[in-house]
């Protein structure tokens, strides 16, 4: 379980979102939404455990999280095979023929991941969830350079991890047929900014 409870966080040391909590049991999703600029992915890292939170607590088993975002993570001169060999090493799991079969990349498995286009290495930054083992997954728009077909193919591999007990935690736009999936507005967790001159933001730049 994922369970977040007065999560505060902050970007370029400018605060952005506070008291934000929400909890997720497994086969749940939820879609974080709200404007431009508004904290997604700055929310999104702070639960990866990518930058640390300016308040709250966040409770999730060890090692249960993955972490998509906009970079592939993927390395131009191996293989597609080669590519997803190198993270179930790294996560200590086998086999992954289930990731090239469900992301569609059996056909490009010998192809140099640097001659793949904008789709197929997103499909293949992708298939690296399904290879880490990990329940809960942490998504930053995770349908960028996909197209229409591989959308719904992506929508699919998540229904899938959800019926399994997975846990996906996303910022998208884009509908991914997850109509159990759980909306939740950031715009309202705006922080307050600090009046000048009382030890905040501002005089940082002075």
């Amino acid at each position: 379980m994922l369970n977040v409870q007065g999560l505060a966080c902050a970007r370029g040391g400018l605060p952005l979102l506070e008291q934000v909590s929400f909890a997720l049991a497994p086969g749940q999703a939820l879609v974080l939404r709200g404007p431009n600029g508004c904290g997604k992915t700055t929310l999104l890292r702070t639960v990866a455990g990518l930058q640390p939170a300016l308040a709250g607590e966040i409770s999730a088993a060890p090692d249960s999280i993955a972490y998509a975002a906009h970079a592939d993570g993927i390395k131009g001169t191996l293989s597609v095979r080669e590519n997803l060999d190198f993270w179930a090493a790294i996560y200590g799991t086998q086999g992954i023929s289930a990731a090239l079969e469900q992301m569609n990349l059996r056909a490009l498995a010998d192809r140099a991941a640097q001659n793949l286009s904008a789709g197929q290495k997103r499909r293949l930054g992708l298939a690296r969830l399904l290879v880490t083992g990990r329940p809960v997954w942490v998504l930053d728009e995770p349908t960028v350079s996909l197209d229409v077909a591989s959308v719904a193919l992506f929508g699919a591999v998540v229904r899938a991890h959800l019926g399994q007990g997975g846990m996906a935690l996303m910022a998208t736009h884009i509908d991914l047929g997850l109509p159990e999936a759980e909306i939740l507005d950031l715009t309202g967790y705006k922080a307050r900014l600090p009046e000048p001159g009382t030890g905040g933001f501002d005089e940082a730049f002075l």
